[in-house]
C-alpha cells in the first residue's frame, strides 16, 4: 500500500460525461505521486452533518503535473456526490488518499490481459489500461449511455455491452466475451457484485487467474471500522474471522481469496 496523504485539493476542472456522471480533475501533489491504478481516494463533504467521507476510485494519474482524475456517479439529491458535482475550478475539497491496494501490474508483464469494467467500475480500469504493457482486450459494460470509450480505445481493443442493446452487445460483459470469443492469460475486473461473481466463475471455468476490485459501502476508508468487510477463504489476521476489509486489504483481490 502506498503512503496516504490528507489535505485540501484544488479543483482544476469538472465536466459532465453523461447523465449523473462527472469527471473531476484535482491538483493532488504528493497524493498523485503515490497513487497506483485501482486505488481510491476519500472525499469529505463541506456539510458538517456528513461526517464520513465518500470513496471514489482513481480514473487517471498524472504524476508529471501532480493531478488526479476522478470519474464518479451522483447517487442522488442531497448526497455527498451531488455536492461534489457542483465543484468548479478554483474550489477546494478535503481528501485522504491514495487508499487501498490496486491491480498488480507485475504479474501481467508479457501477458494478454482481459480488462472488464461494469458501470461505475469502468473508470478505474482506464489508468490500469494505461500502465499495463502488452496486449489488452477491454470489455466495457454500460446501462445505456457510453462514457470514456474513446479514451480506452487508445490503449487496447475495446468491446462494448449495453443493457438495452443501444450499443455493442446486448447484455453484460460476459455476453460480449462469449459473443466475440475473447480470452486472455489474466483477468482484471471491476464492477457490481453480480458481475464480479460471474467473472470469477468464468475465470475458474477457463483456468484464468482473475483479480477483482470489490465495490462495497465504506465508512472510515482505512480499515478501522470493519464496515466494508467481505467474506474470505482464510481467517483474517486482523479480525480473526473469515473476512477481508475491502478498503484496506482490497479493493483488489485475487478472486480465489474472497467469497463472492
Amino acid at each position: 500500500m502506498s503512503k496516504k496523504v490528507k489535505g485540501c485539493l484544488e479543483v482544476i476542472s469538472q465536466e459532465a460525461l453523461g447523465t449523473g456522471i462527472y469527471s473531476l480533475w484535482l491538483a493532488a501533489g504528493e497524493m498523485a505521486e503515490a497513487a497506483l491504478p485501482g486505488q481510491f481516494v476519500s472525499l469529505y463533504s463541506g456539510n458538517g452533518s456528513r461526517l464520513l467521507p465518500r470513496p471514489i476510485s482513481i480514473c487517471e494519474i498524472d504524476r508529471e503535473k501532480g493531478r488526479l482524475r476522478l470519474v464518479y456517479r451522483v447517487t442522488g439529491p442531497g448526497t455527498g456526490t451531488e455536492e461534489f458535482s457542483r465543484l468548479k475550478r478554483g474550489d477546494s475539497v478535503r481528501a485522504l488518499g491514495p487508499l487501498g491496494n490496486g491491480f498488480p501490474l507485475s504479474p501481467a508483464e508479457g501477458k494478454r490481459v482481459l480488462l472488464m469494467g461494469g458501470g461505475i467500475g469502468i473508470p478505474p480500469m482506464l489508468e490500469t489500461a494505461r500502465q499495463l504493457g502488452g496486449e489488452k482486450i477491454i470489455v466495457l459494460g454500460y446501462r445505456d449511455e457510453l462514457f470514456l470509450k474513446e479514451e480506452f480505445e487508445k490503449h487496447g481493443s475495446v468491446y462494448v455491452t449495453t443493457e438495452d442493446g443501444s450499443a455493442g452487445t446486448r447484455g453484460n460483459v460476459l455476453d460480449a466475451v462469449r459473443e466475440h470469443g475473447l480470452s486472455g492469460d489474466l483477468i482484471f475486473a471491476c464492477g457490481p457484485l453480480p458481475m464480479l461473481r460471474a467473472v470469477k466463475a468464468f475465470g475458474l471455468e477457463k483456468n484464468i487467474p482473475c483479480y477483482v476490485s470489490m465495490e462495497e459501502r465504506m465508512a472510515c476508508g482505512v480499515g478501522a471500522c470493519l464496515a466494508c468487510v467481505c467474506g474470505s477463504e482464510k481467517v483474517d489476521d486482523h479480525s480473526r474471522v473469515c473476512n477481508k476489509r475491502v478498503c484496506r486489504d482490497g479493493p483488489v483481490f485475487l478472486s480465489t481469496e474472497v467469497t463472492i
